[in-house]
């Protein structure tokens, strides 16, 4: 049975590897152009890094495309009291889409997440985290 997993596991990362550098050379024309779009429109630096919690609670930095100010409090949106006032002009239109999540597919590149899954909770998620653990 561990033979059997342990090639389950290097095929899955092979698979993952596979994916993210097909979907990378569609994707990279895309990428640089909202990248630009939030620069000059929003004077923004266009990725943020939000710190989160993966498989066995390790913790690593999770790129996004940024859609609220890089001043905003580190929550989650709905905890935020007005999000609307933290949101930039192109932010709207990113998560729409859900663009602002394409980015991601470098912690899929790099290991730390795979296309099939849970999401990442936040590092301040607490109550998610700890239910994962159970």
């Amino acid at each position: 049975m561990h033979g059997f997993q342990g090639y389950f596991l290097k095929m899955n990362k092979l698979l993952n590897l596979c994916i993210c550098l097909f979907l990378l050379s569609i994707l990279i024309i895309p990428l640089l152009l909202i990248s630009l779009l939030i620069l000059i429109k929003d004077r923004e630096y266009p990725i943020f890094f939000s710190s989160r919690v993966g498989k066995d609670s390790k913790t690593f930095l999770m790129p996004k495309f940024r859609t609220m100010k890089s001043d905003t409090p580190q929550l989650p949106t709905h905890l935020l009291e007005n999000p609307d006032a933290f949101m930039l002009s192109t932010g709207k239109f990113l998560r729409k889409y859900s663009l602002d999540e394409l980015p991601q597919i470098l912690s899929v590149l790099k290991g730390d997440m795979v296309f099939v899954g849970p999401r990442p909770a936040l590092f301040n998620q607490v109550d998610l985290i700890q239910e994962r653990e159970r």
